[in-house]
């Protein structure tokens, strides 16, 4: 693989001209390239032998004009609607998507937070109220009455 950029620089000046004695020699330390070289080498004269592809008189003149009328139109850039449907909607549909999980991910975030939050005011709350003792609860309904205001009939009679 080390010999490939030596092998195609080789090909290269085939195509241009014959080697030189000197750079055949060269290649007689090298078997592998020296195959590939000598089948180039031959192909490179078949076709120095084929006879020239005959062409019109004015062919240079209308490769010249086709090139000049290339580079005279002017370049369009509209907004066609295929542009828009094969570029622009996968683009959309991406970013929509990414929004989505984004929007989804910050809802379960805020959830999250404000679960912990209640968890926090639950444990606090147990911590600071303690329950009312056995005794005051059997006599809650009497406690009960005792802090309803209610008017002392023998009182309101004397002071008629």
């Amino acid at each position: 693989m080390k010999n490939k950029p030596l092998q195609n620089s080789l090909r290269e000046l085939l195509w241009r001209r014959q080697l030189t004695d000197a750079e055949r020699a060269g290649l007689q330390a090298q078997p592998e390239i020296q195959v590939d070289l000598e089948i180039e080498s031959r192909l490179s004269e078949v076709l120095a032998r084929l006879p020239d592809a005959p062409v019109s008189s004015n062919f240079t003149t209308r490769v010249l004009q086709a090139v000049e009328r290339e580079s005279m139109r002017p370049r369009t850039t509209d907004w066609s609607w295929s542009w828009t449907w094969h570029v622009l909607v996968p683009r959309m549909a991406v970013a929509v998507v990414v929004i989505a999980f984004a929007g989804v991910g910050i809802y379960h975030n805020e959830l999250n937070t404000r679960r912990a939050a209640l968890a926090k005011k639950v444990v606090l709350m147990a911590a600071v109220q303690s329950m009312p003792s056995v005794d005051a609860l059997k006599n809650f309904n009497a406690i009960q009455r005792m802090s309803q205001p209610h008017a002392d009939d023998e009182l309101l009679v004397l002071l008629r």
